[in-house]
């Protein structure tokens, strides 16, 4: 289950790889932009802003996001990505840190450069932090035997399989794509008491808190404080430093 106000508690932070992604895309007067994975419907709205003329099609899987981004104004559905099919009038297709929730994302990727009109951009960013610190912690502590049985059905046990600039770029190439393709790592200040935790328990949390009642999910963010304590110190100024990786990607269909 996705919380709205849990995901938008760093979102400063969030926002950012966001708008460094749609400020490579050089459309000019799209006709339909899709905002795949929409969450609370936040950027959603810069999206509006940005193409006022667009019509705005939105979509997240979680019943909660939908509901948030409503309550924004954004006329959002709930649906999956890997249902989603562009329609004729579709010229931007944006989707940020979604698709590392996709095994099946780089098959989509090639469809949609396929299926998009001429002329048509995907705009996409992916979290490339996977072997980092915070998330070696979650695996570590999901493969206990305490809680492996129960989080193994989660693929929380393994890496997700995003792949590199180089990866992507030679992917959405051979779609027929021009392609702009790169990584940056974000240091992000936090602070107060475990703001690691807190940072994760908005995304890479999400399927643990999702299978576990309400006992054993406190439980697993008591046993998992420590570890992110000691991956990512506080400073004596209060501060705890955040490094996060991102993987973006600008391809453009053949005109």
């Amino acid at each position: 289950m996705w919380d709205p106000q849990q995901y938008l508690a760093f979102d400063d932070h969030r926002a950012r790889p966001f708008f460094d992604l749609v400020a490579r895309v050089r459309a000019e007067t799209p006709r339909r932009v899709v905002d795949l994975g929409c969450g609370p419907g936040n950027l959603t709205a810069a999206l509006a802003q940005r193409w006022p003329e667009a019509t705005l099609e939105a979509l997240d899987s979680s019943p909660e996001m939908v509901a948030a981004a409503r309550e924004r104004g954004i006329d959002a559905k709930t649906g999956d990505v890997v249902d989603w099919r562009p329609s004729a009038d579709t010229d931007v297709v944006v989707s940020n840190a979604v698709l590392q929730w996709v095994p099946e994302h780089r098959e989509l990727l090639a469809g949609w450069a396929r299926e998009l009109p001429a002329g048509a951009w995907i705009a996409f960013q992916v979290p490339g932090n996977f072997d980092a610190p915070s998330h070696r912690a979650i695996r570590e502590l999901a493969g206990r035997e305490q809680w492996r049985d129960r989080l193994a059905p989660a693929g929380l046990l393994e890496p997700r399989a995003v792949l590199d600039p180089e990866g992507y770029a030679a992917l959405l190439t051979t779609a027929g794509c021009t392609v702009d393709a790169w990584e940056t790592t974000y240091l992000q200040r936090l602070e107060g008491e475990d703001p690691v935790l807190e940072w994760v328990t908005g995304t890479a949390l999400t399927p643990v808190r999702t299978v576990l009642e309400d006992p054993d999910w406190v439980e697993f963010r008591r046993q998992l404080a420590p570890l992110l304590s000691a991956a990512y110190p506080r400073h004596p100024d209060g501060s705890t430093w955040l490094p996060f990786r991102r993987v973006f990607t600008v391809a453009r269909t053949a005109c």
